[in-house]
């Protein structure tokens, strides 16, 4: 299909996948576990936040699950992944152990970042997991530059720089569209649309507001999605990595998704109702579409638990861990320090 064609299907509601984009129930059921990962996990960070055992902030990705479990199930090894500070999901999906990522949440020695950077500073360079960046919009930069590499080295690989839809009104952002196109980067800016920004909805603070359009001046082909359906997701990344895989360069994905919980622990979410949050978890909740989905295509019940079970041990013995590794020694206060 012709740019021109990508760049104009983005009106009205986003598409849902289609019936041949179906995968396997076992990958189905990979899905469904991966979320419920994420989910559980998140759910036991809130847990452990309120207890006192993570310092700082802590943002929590429930409700987006679909986003980056449907993007990761379609990358390549060797492809890399930078992102904000609402990162945990997203060190999950990308193959990071529970243990490790709450050790780092909890600010312990055994976590990715021997415990010194918290929720929003996680990195793993075995994994291709680049952060976690506490500034609005810096990574989209880094994403670039990540790309850049890719191309340098010729190994094929794409990025993938994950935004809120905040940090899309941030200025560096254009800075970045303007070099990735130019130079025909690859690298896939998926915009996680959670519909509200640190206090404020989108519909309040960005002007046009089709931000997969962001990219037009620059010749970036753009797409809404439905972000809570893992299927379109997946069906939606599979064309922009190839786009990108193919030398036509970057590629905008808005994912329209929606975040149950206030901006970080310490938001009320008073700018929505009780009611608006209750409806979406009804009517569109991620895990819910593909557990139903999954029923009608012949899972049972007993099946389904039985993954649950088994996620919540994981997170569960992932919490044991890190509470019992030892917080970093004194000395690791001057070590991976640069000094300009």
């Amino acid at each position: 299909m012709a740019e021109k064609q990508i760049a104009t299907r983005k009106r009205g509601r986003p598409p849902k996948a289609v019936i041949n984009d179906k995968p396997s129930r076992e990958v189905l059921e990979q899905l469904y576990e991966q979320m419920i990962l994420i989910r559980r996990f998140e759910e036991k960070a809130g847990q452990l936040y309120g207890m006192g055992h993570v310092g700082g902030f802590c943002h929590l990705y429930i409700g987006q699950e679909a986003v980056v479990v449907g993007m990761q199930s379609i990358a390549e090894e060797g492809d890399s992944v930078v992102t904000s500070y609402r990162d945990h999901g997203h060190m999950l999906a990308c193959g990071m152990e529970s243990s490790g990522v709450m050790a780092e949440l909890t600010g312990r020695r055994d976590g990715y970042s021997r415990g010194k950077g918290g929720s929003m500073h996680m990195f793993s360079r075995e994994k291709n997991f680049y952060g976690g960046h506490g500034i609005v919009a810096a990574q989209v930069p880094i994403g670039a530059g990540l790309a850049f590499a890719h191309k340098y080295k010729g190994d094929g690989g794409v990025n993938m720089a994950y935004l809120g839809d905040g940090a899309a009104n941030q200025g560096q952002v254009y800075e970045t569209f303007n070099m990735a196109a130019l130079w025909k980067l690859p690298v896939v800016f998926v915009i996680e649309n959670n519909q509200y920004g640190m206090g404020t909805s989108v519909a309040r603070a960005a002007a046009g507001q089709d931000l997969a359009d962001r990219g037009k001046a620059y010749g970036i082909p753009g797409l809404q999605v439905d972000g809570m359906d893992v299927l379109a997701v997946r069906t939606a990344a599979r064309e922009a990595l190839d786009h990108c895989r193919s030398g036509k360069g970057p590629y905008i994905l808005e994912m329209k998704t929606y975040r149950y919980r206030g901006h970080s622990m310490s938001d009320p979410a008073k700018y929505r109702t009780r009611d608006e949050v209750d409806a979406m978890r009804k009517q569109h909740d991620p895990i819910e579409q593909l557990r139903d989905l999954l029923l009608r295509e012949g899972a049972d019940e007993a099946g389904l638990k039985q993954i649950d079970q088994k996620v919540k041990s994981i997170v569960s013995e992932a919490a044991d861990f890190a509470l019992a590794s030892p917080e970093p020694d004194a000395e690791e206060l001057y070590t991976d320090i640069l000094i300009a």
